[in-house]
């Protein structure tokens, strides 16, 4: 008897693409990861990233595109970053009705490659990445904390 695939679990290609939609809805909308979409299409990162995920969920889909590490080597993702997006996600998740137990293995996918991609300071950045590279930096913006959110005292989170 075949043992059953995350894929499968958390009911395949409809919620994979259900969960990277909303969650690139919250990505490309925030103030700080948002700039690092900036120019690029955001259907074809969902259909990328739904893509590499089924594959790694054990699913009936090859990913063709590039490992984490090459997609994202030319890009300054603080630890602050990363944990920004993996929020998201983790909202993603729960808005589109994925079980706890099937979201914290989904996450647990996810985080895997969190050493692939997240720089822990601006000097190891530029160590890894090649002169004639264009490298892409986005600070946090003024007024956002450094997860990404709004002070407690911001009129943004302030009860009417």
């Amino acid at each position: 008897m075949r043992k059953t695939s995350l894929f499968d679990q958390v009911g395949g290609l409809p919620t994979l693409e259900r969960v990277h939609k909303i969650f690139y809805d919250k990505a490309f909308a925030h103030p700080w990861l948002g700039k690092y979409f900036e120019g690029h299409s955001q259907a074809f990162l969902e259909r990328r990233q739904t893509e590499f995920m089924a594959e790694k969920m054990g699913g009936p889909v090859e990913y063709r595109g590039r490992d984490p590490y090459l997609a994202h080597r030319a890009m300054y993702i603080p630890p602050e970053l990363f944990r920004l997006r993996s929020r998201l996600l983790e909202e993603a998740l729960e808005e589109a009705g994925v079980p706890e137990a099937l979201r914290r293995r989904w996450l647990r996918i996810d985080n895997a490659f969190h050493r692939q991609i997240v720089n822990p300071s601006v000097a190891d950045f530029y160590s890894r990445t090649w002169k004639y590279e264009l490298r892409v930096i986005h600070p946090c913006p003024e007024g956002l904390s450094e997860d990404g959110e709004p002070p407690l005292d911001s009129p943004r989170l302030k009860a009417d």
